[in-house]
């Protein structure tokens, strides 16, 4: 009697065992999916592989950054909606993927808001406005006179159809009151070989992309789109410096797992991704590419999506931008 009571406390035991939560365990129990939701060498995939790295350390498993391009970022997005909420799989989000495609598109596969689960605000990043050198200006005012002189005849690239840059250039366009021409590419590469061909004029680039062609003097920052200047390029003013106040458009990056996840799994991720941002190797790779390292708790991180949903979705109106 004695040996089957002990045995069935035992299977009991086992069954307890392999029905308890991730959150219970040593988190985490196997390699971890970082999704992105664009193609690898942008800014996204430059986050994740340099955090990746670190966390992968700390958590003594795996962290496997998986680029899942395409459909404007929706494809990666929803991958991680539909995953098991134990932060195994995590996404490393654009500002365009929360933010904007609400506004873009007429209906997601995916509820930017019901989701997910908010983990941390990792970097901001100031668009600047570059020019190709056959462009004879020097800043903004110039550059709005060259334009409203030839209508139409300065092109600007961006990185698709309602990306950052577009809609940054079109509400230029509209505050300044002049009609530069849009050129979308499909991804920052391609665009930023247009504009250092001459193919188009201007661009408002990511600081990743655009740093090395600034220093070598191939293209000219004429403008950053941030609050305040660009530790990585000081001499730069400003948009609201040279005399639009009203444009501001700064990309930022945030760490999301699937809703539902185990507030202690959210928590330890959060720990984690903070003190790494915080490591001196980290903190100075990212300042030098452009980036300023935020780490927000998890609660920010959701309030400050909400904020920038609402402001850009005025933009994407004002614009006209539908997805291509």
């Amino acid at each position: 009697m004695m040996r089957a009571i002990i045995g069935l406390a035992a299977a009991v035991a086992g069954i307890v065992s392999i029905a308890m939560p991730v959150h219970a365990q040593q988190y985490p129990v196997r390699p971890v999916r970082f999704v992105v939701p664009f193609a690898p060498g942008g800014s996204t995939d430059t986050l994740a592989r340099t955090l990746g790295h670190k966390l992968a350390d700390v958590f003594g498993q795996q962290v496997v950054v998986d680029n899942r391009p395409g459909g404007h970022g929706n494809i990666g997005m929803e991958i991680v909606a539909r995953a098991a909420p134990d932060g195994h799989t995590i996404v490393l989000a654009y500002i365009a993927n929360l933010a904007i495609a609400p506004s873009l598109f007429g209906k997601l596969p995916f509820d930017p808001v019901k989701d997910y689960a908010p983990v941390t605000q990792i970097a901001t990043s100031p668009n600047v406005l570059t020019a190709h050198p056959s462009v004879h200006a020097t800043g903004l005012k110039e550059l709005i006179a060259l334009v409203k002189a030839k209508p139409g005849a300065v092109s600007f690239a961006s990185t698709g159809v309602a990306s950052i840059g577009h809609l940054t250039g079109e509400l230029l366009n509209s505050l300044g009151g002049m009609q530069m021409t849009h050129v979308p590419y499909k991804g920052g590469g391609q665009a930023i070989i247009g504009l250092l061909g001459g193919h188009v004029q201007v661009m408002f680039s990511g600081f990743t992309a655009a740093m090395p062609h600034i220093k070598s003097g191939k293209i000219r920052a004429l403008a950053v789109t941030g609050a305040k200047r660009s530790p990585a390029l000081p001499e730069v003013a400003t948009i609201a410096e040279q005399g639009f106040p009203g444009v501001e458009a700064t990309a930022w990056y945030g760490v999301l797992a699937p809703a539902k996840t185990p507030n202690s799994v959210i928590g330890r991720f959060h720990a984690e991704t903070v003190k790494a941002l915080k490591l001196p190797d980290v903190s100075e790779r990212l300042t030098s590419l452009g980036f300023e390292i935020v780490g927000s708790t998890p609660q920010e991180f959701a309030a400050y999506i909400q904020t920038e949903t609402r402001k850009w979705e005025k933009v994407v109106r004002i614009s006209g931008a539908k997805p291509d």
